[in-house]
C-alpha cells in the first residue's frame, strides 16, 4: 500500500519520504522513484524528526499494523502542528466504534479502510453483473461504471452520438473509451469496436436501466463462494448474507472458528480453496461466483481459474501486485479487483488541489474520474456562472454529471453551473487533473497554492 501511494504522489512532483524498518524494501523505492526514505519506526518521534515531520503537510500511515498506524497519527498531532494525519485502520473492532475517532477519540484527521473499500468494491461488482467497474459519487446518487465491448453486442459498430440520442431520455453519458489500453476521443462520430472498454456516468438509479438498455445486465450472482476468510472476506460475508448463499473457505482453524462465531446465515469451510474435491463436493458447477480475496495472489490466481475450468459461471480475483495480471489470459477469470488501486482515490481525495469530494483512480492509475464542487470565489478560474461551452477543459476531460442540491441534473451546451454544485469528471490522463483543481479551488486553496 505505501509503495503504491508513494509511486502515485512521487510522480506528481511531490516531495516524498517514505519510512519503513526494512531498509532492502526503502532501496528497491529509491531506484525506481525520486523519493527519499528512512529506516525506523514511524511511531517514534526521532524517526519522525528524521523524515522531516516538521516541514511535511501530509503524513499517511498506512503501515500493516493498526496499532502503528494509530500510535504515529496520535504522537504527530500531539507534539506538531502543521501535518495533517491520514491512518489505515484494517480491523473491524476498531471501525465499528466510531468513537474512538470522534472529536474526544484518538488523534488522527482522516480514517480509511482498505478493506472496507475492497469489500464495498466486490459488492456492488456482484450488485450488477456485467459491470468491469462500478464507483460511486455523490454520496451515492451518482454512479460511474465500465462494460467491455463483445463481438455482435449491442454496442459494436455503435456512433457515440447514436447512444447518445438513446441514452438522452435519463441523463446518462458516455465519459471515456479506451481501446487497447489507449484512450480515444469521445466525440459524436467515434465509433466503438470490439474489445473497448465503455465508461459511462449515469444516476444510480439509472444504472440497472441502462445496462438492460446496453443488453448488458446478467443474471443475479446468488450462489457466492469465497475463497479466504480474512479481513475482506469476512466483510463480505457479512455485508452478503442476508440475500445470497455464502460459503467461506478458510484454511486457518482459528481464524475459521472466529468467523464462524461471527457471521450468520453463512457456511465456513475449513480447508484449501484450490481443492478441487472440496470444490466439487460444494457443488461449484453450481456456483454463480467465486470470489478469490486470499492474501496470496499466486492462490487467488490458481484457486479462481480451476472454479472455472470446474463450471463456476464468473470468477474473481484479488490481486495486490498488478504485474500478476499478465498471467491472466486465458484463465477464464472474469474480473480482477487491486486493493492498492480502490483505495488510492480515498486518499488522492485528501491531497487533490481545490474542494473535491470524491476521487476514483481507474486504468492503473493512468485515469481518475473526479467529484469537484464549485465555487465562485475563485476569481477568473471558476466556473460558477459559466455556461458548460464556456468552460474550456483540454481534451481528455469529460463532465459526467451535475448534482445540485442533492439532485441530478441533465447537462446541456447551456447548462449554467452555479454556487457548491458538485461535478463528476473523467479525466482520461491524470496529468490533466490539474485543470479541473485551478478550476475548483476556494479561495482558502487558491492562496495556499501560491
Amino acid at each position: 500500500m505505501g509503495s503504491s501511494v508513494a509511486s502515485v504522489l512521487a510522480s506528481e512532483e511531490n516531495d516524498i519520504v517514505v519510512v519503513d524498518f526494512k531498509p532492502q524494501l526503502l532501496e528497491a523505492l529509491k531506484e525506481r522513484f525520486d523519493i527519499a526514505t528512512v529506516t525506523g519506526n514511524a511511531a517514534h518521534p526521532c524517526v519522525l524528526e528524521e523524515a522531516g515531520i516538521r516541514g511535511t503537510d501530509m503524513v499517511i500511515a498506512v503501515t500493516d499494523r493498526d496499532e502503528t498506524n494509530m500510535l504515529a497519527c496520535m504522537i504527530i498531532n500531539k507534539l506538531y502542528d502543521r501535518p495533517k494525519t491520514i491512518a489505515r485502520v484494517r480491523a473491524i473492532e476498531f471501525l465499528k466504534n466510531p468513537q474512538l475517532f470522534g472529536p474526544k477519540g484518538i488523534a488522527i484527521d482522516i480514517v480509511i479502510s482498505p478493506e472496507q473499500i475492497v469489500m464495498e468494491s466486490i459488492r456492488n461488482l456482484i450488485e450488477f453483473p456485467g459491470v468491469l467497474h462500478i464507483s460511486e459519487f455523490a454520496g451515492g446518487l451518482v454512479r460511474l461504471f465500465s462494460v467491455k465491448v463483445l463481438g455482435h453486442g449491442f454496442l459494436t459498430g455503435k456512433k457515440i452520438k447514436t447512444l447518445r440520442e438513446r441514452l438522452a431520455k435519463g441523463k446518462t453519458r458516455i465519459v471515456a473509451i479506451f481501446r487497447q489500453g489507449r484512450q480515444l476521443e469521445v466525440n459524436g462520430q467515434a465509433i466503438i469496436e470490439t474489445g473497448d472498454e465503455v465508461f459511462f456516468v449515469a444516476p444510480s438509479n439509472e444504472v440497472r436501466r441502462v445496462l438492460t438498455d446496453l443488453h448488458k445486465l446478467e443474471a443475479p450472482l446468488k450462489r457466492i463462494i469465497v475463497a479466504g476468510g480474512g479481513h475482506i472476506g469476512k466483510r463480505l460475508g457479512l455485508a452478503l448474507q442476508s440475500d445470497h448463499q455464502i460459503k467461506i473457505i478458510e484454511k486457518d482453524p482459528q481464524r475459521a472458528k472466529k468467523i464462524a462465531i461471527e457471521v450468520e446465515n453463512t457456511v465456513v469451510l475449513l480447508g484449501d480453496c484450490t481443492d478441487e474435491t472440496l470444490l466439487l463436493d460444494e457443488g461449484i458447477e453450481s456456483t454463480d461466483l467465486f470470489c478469490a480475496i486470499t492474501d496470496n495472489d499466486g492462490v487467488n490466481i490458481i484457486s479462481a481459474s480451476l472454479a472455472k475450468s470446474l463450471g463456476a459461471r464468473k470468477a474473481i480475483c484479488l490481486i495486490n501486485h498488478s504485474s500478476y495480471t499478465k498471467l491472466l489470459p486465458g484463465t477464464g477469470i472474469d474480473l480482477v479487483v487491486q486493493p492498492n488501486q480502490e483505495t488510492l482515490g480515498s486518499i488522492l481525495k485528501h491531497v487533490r488541489r481545490g474542494d473535491v469530494a470524491q476521487v476514483s483512480s481507474l486504468c492503473g492509475g493512468t485515469a481518475e474520474a473526479i467529484e469537484a464542487i464549485a465555487h465562485k470565489n475563485n476569481g477568473a478560474n471558476s466556473v460558477v456562472g459559466r455556461q458548460v461551452d464556456a468552460v474550456h477543459f483540454p481534451p481528455g476531460i469529460v463532465i459526467g454529471a451535475l448534482i445540485r442540491n442533492n439532485e441530478v441534473i441533465s447537462i446541456h451546451h447551456d447548462t449554467v453551473f452555479e454556487e457548491n454544485d458538485h461535478v463528476v469528471m473523467f479525466a482520461m490522463d491524470k496529468k490533466l487533473v490539474i485543470h479541473i483543481e485551478k478550476s475548483f479551488q476556494t479561495n482558502l486553496s487558491a492562496r495556499k497554492d501560491s
